[in-house]
This record gives structure tokens, sequence and C-alpha cells, in this order.
């Protein structure tokens, strides 16, 4: 009988029992199997308790604890879980597995096709490389050995930086690769193939020469040039809009026909269908080279937002996602035309995210449950989160949103977090450039756990007599379920014009509004009336 599915839910979140703080992890591959070796550092977090691992179409060889081979009655094995009874404070949990990634057709975890070795772990592929707490919260030090056949496989990659390489006989060569970050195991990636590369560097705006390379299968050698272009301008964008500098001495990019996902952002890594990256002057249109730049430019972005602070939870999938698209969606906007690619997101928000929203799919930017996180790779988290956060954007503006990323990845550095930590952070900017209106971004957070779409109508009358103009905004909310009916904290960016559409200053008839100097208005009510005045 097939297992009944089961519900996970947001508020059932309980911190990790168990922190891995390193993972030396080596691979032997072959043709008919793979023979995985991993070495955790495991600390409890808690007073007592059994440490459960995750673990899917494994077989175990092997297991030890500090050295001491685990009998049957040291733990159990059972399907998803490997638990391992009461064990010490601190200890070394080594597991030997071997798995069939030729037989692998699920494209999750590590997979061979078409000759190449490649894996890809997020949401929870890694629980099918070996057992492991293979939780988003779970951020551990990686050293990475791959052992391979030297004609078959020559390229042999893995995330961080390259510390050795390698014959081991006539036949078989190896590699060891270390990341100097802690990460969580849904960015790990390994590569093994014969691979073509295209090479070319970067220096950081601190100096700091990065090497670049994009791997592709030998066709397609000839169509990554625009991708190394949009790769480089992508990190100086990055550098000069966020302060953010690439950490690593090496950038790589493959880029395969078979892979099941369109781009992923592995530590150092990334991992891309080839159709969201090459490209050749005689084919391809200038939609292709706007995509390829945005994708690049996307996961590459994922640097530090969602590897170098990523989410707490899967709950939490708009944290890295909504985040990074709207950064993606800045830089197209700085380098191109910012009205066309505003123009180019609104139409996917409302002609694709609005009808998610409004029928039996709704659900909110931060999900309260799911059965399936694959399923909630969604508009709605992406590009619904996108416009959340671009609406905190217009409410803080440029300087006081950059200060609250500043402070997010300063405090959150090393950390798997949730959306609250990164509106706190905004607020904290915002108390600190002293803008902060009554109540904070509390009403705004809304955003994260309402379903649905909130419709505004906007009347108008002006009164010549008076030289008044009232304008009259009604929220109604949306009616999809779980929604609560409660207003929303909307911001809206208005601007009055004389009949020349010439811009009038902004002036309410009573008192003013602080917000208004950057033309600001905040639709907190139901119905909210606005009375504008010739200014004085």
């Amino acid at each position: 009988m097939s297992q009944k599915p089961t519900t996970k839910y947001r508020l059932d979140y309980q911190p990790p029992p168990f922190t891995v703080k390193s993972v030396d992890i080596s691979f032997d591959l072959h043709e008919d199997a793979a023979i995985v070796k991993a070495s955790l550092a495991i600390q409890r977090n808690s007073r007592c308790g059994d440490l459960v691992l995750d673990g899917r179409e494994l077989e175990l060889l092997g297991i030890s604890l500090d050295g001491r081979e685990l009998t049957a009655a040291d733990y159990t094995l059972k399907k998803g879980q490997l638990i391992i009874k009461n064990p010490p404070l601190a200890f070394t949990l080594s597991c030997t597995t071997k798995i069939r990634p030729q037989d692998n057709t699920s494209l999750e975890g590590l997979y061979r096709s078409n000759g190449i070795f490649c894996t890809q772990c997020e949401a929870e592929g890694f629980r099918k490389i070996t057992y492991f707490p293979d939780r988003p919260d779970v951020m551990a030090l990686f050293t990475t050995t791959i052992t391979a056949d030297k004609i078959k496989y020559p390229v042999l990659l893995s995330n961080g930086n390259l510390l050795e390489h390698g014959d081991i006989d006539a036949k078989r060569h190896f590699v060891k690769w270390s990341d100097p970050f802690p990460k969580p195991c849904y960015i790990f990636a390994l590569v093994a193939g014969d691979l073509a590369v295209l090479r070319d560097s970067f220096t950081t705006c601190s100096g700091r020469q990065v090497e670049l390379r994009i791997y592709t299968e030998h066709h397609n050698a000839d169509k990554c040039g625009y991708a190394m272009c949009s790769l480089q301008k992508a990190m100086r964008w990055d550098e000069e809009r966020f302060n953010l500098e690439y950490d690593l001495d090496l950038y790589m990019i493959l880029a395969v026909d078979d892979f099941n996902a369109g781009a992923m952002e592995n530590k150092g890594l990334n991992i891309f269908n080839s159709k969201y990256v090459l490209a050749q002057p005689v084919t391809a249109t200038d939609n292709d080279y706007e995509g390829i730049e945005s994708v690049i430019g996307h996961e590459y972005f994922h640097n530090w937002t969602g590897d170098r602070v990523t989410c707490r939870d899967w709950f939490q999938l708009s944290l890295k996602e909504g985040l990074t698209v709207f950064r993606d969606q800045e830089f197209t906007a700085d380098t191109a035309s910012r009205a066309i690619k505003r123009i180019n997101d609104v139409n996917i928000l409302r002609n694709r995210q609005f009808l998610e929203d409004a029928g039996p799919m709704a659900h909110p930017v931060r999900p309260d449950s799911y059965i399936e996180i694959n399923n909630f790779y969604t508009l709605t988290v992406y590009e619904k989160g996108a416009e959340v956060i671009r609406m905190l954007h217009t409410i803080l503006g440029e300087d006081t949103f950059q200060r609250g990323m500043q402070i997010y990845l300063k405090r959150h550095d090393g950390q798997a977090v949730t959306t609250d930590d990164f509106v706190q952070a905004m607020e904290d900017a915002w108390d600190e450039m002293g803008q902060t209106q009554p109540g904070g971004l509390e009403q705004f957070k809304l955003w994260y756990s309402e379903p649905g779409t909130p419709r505004l109508t906007v009347s108008s009358r002006y009164d010549a007599k008076a030289g008044t103009y009232t304008l009259t905004i009604v929220q109604e909310a949306p009616k999809v379920k779980g929604a609560s009916g409660r207003a929303m904290h909307i911001p809206i960016r208005i601007a009055l014009l004389d009949g020349k559409g010439h811009e009038l200053p902004l002036q309410l008839q009573e008192g003013g509004n602080k917000a208004l100097d950057s033309g600001i208005l905040h639709i907190k009510k139901a119905r909210e009336e606005f009375i504008f005045t010739t200014a004085s």
C-alpha cells in the first residue's frame, strides 16, 4: 500500500535537535553505481533524543560513530529514515552508501544522463545521496572528493575552491573541493563529465581576481559568449547597486541539455538547462538575450540572497526567491529600459499570477502548510513575492532599503532565517533613518500571510472654488479561501499634474503627510480619503 501523504505546518517548526558542523563527503563514481562515504561532525542541541537522518533509495553499506562500527542494536533503518539511538553530545558519524545514478529517473539527488553525472538537491534531493538531516536550517562546511574514470569524466566539479587533484592510477583520477562558507545541503553540487569550458575572469571592487568558467557539452561550446558577458555584468552591477562582492576565487556555470530545473544557484557552481544560457547571433532574438542576462543574474544574485543567508524552512521559500527576483528585475531595469521592464513584469502579474491568486490554487507568499514542497515553486512565491519586496522598496526608498539590506545580510550571514527577520531588518533601517510611521511594518507583513489580490477602487473630485482635489481609495479584500478580509498596507506613488502636464507640489489639507515628500500615499484602511490643496 502506498503511504498516505502527510501535511507539514509552518507553526509546527522546531529548531534542529542536532547541528552538522562539517561534512567530508567522497564519491567513487562508476558506470553501474556510485559509492558515497560521508563523515558528519555533529553536535547535539538538545539534552537527549535520537538522531534522525533522512534517506531515500540508499543502500547502506556501513556505519560508524567516532570510528566504532555500529551494530543493528545501535540504529534503526526504516523507509525514509536512519535513526541513531541517543548519540553523545558531539560525535562524528560516518556512513557508506551505494546509489545508482544511472537509474535515477527522478533527476533529484545525483543522476547520470547523457554521460554526465549531475546533482539537483533543491528542495529535498540530498537525501537521495546520503543519510543527512535534509532541511535548509542545517548549514555545514562541505569538503568534497570525487573519483572517476579519467577518459569518460575528465571534468570533476563541486562547490567552493579546488584544493587538490591528481591521478590515482592509469585509469582513474580525483579532485578535492572545499567550500569555506557553511551552506544547507540543498545547494550542494557535483558534476562529472566530458565537457567543454569557456574561461574568463573578473576583478572585484576590492581588487581580487575571480576565475570564471562556463562548462557545456561540446556541441554547445560556441554558444557561451553572451552568458559570460552577462555574468560579468551581473557581478559588477551587484557591487555597484548593492555593494555585494563575490566571495570565492572561482565561479562556475554548467549548462546541460538534461537538467530538470530551469536553473539552480548551488554555491559557486550554478547549474542551468542549456536553453536558458546558450545563444548564437544567427538564431537568438533580443528577448532571448535579455532572458539569458536575467537568469544568469538571478542565479548569481542568490550567492548572497539564498546561499550566504538562506531560508529557515521551506515555508520561507519567498525569502530567497522573491527577494532575488526583485534583484534580477532591478538588474534588467538598470541595464536596459526600466519602463519596458516594468510593463513586462506587470503583464506577467496581471495575466498569470492574478489568475493563480483568484483560483483554487491561491495561497499566501509564505504558505502555512504543504504536502509536497515542489508544488509551491509558484508565481505567487516568486513574482508576487518580488512585488512585496518592491512595495517595501517603495515605502522605504532606495537609501533606506539598501541600509536594510546591509543590516539583514550582516545580522544573518551564515544563518537560515524567516521573512519576519527580513522585514525586521527593513524596519530597523526605517527607524534608523527616522522615517517610521505609527505601527511600523506590522500591518505590511500581512502580505506574506494573506492569499489573493486586493482590489482598489479610486475616485476623485476637484473643487475649483475651494482649490482642493479629493482622492478616495476603497480597498476590497479578496474573496478566496483563507483570506481574513483585513485591510492591507499598500503604498501608492502619485503625482498631480496641471493642465500643461507640469507636476504640482503635494500638500494635504490637514497638516500634510511626511511620506508625501516622496509622493507616497499609505493605504491602510478599507477606505481612505486624501484632500490636496494648492501649496502656499
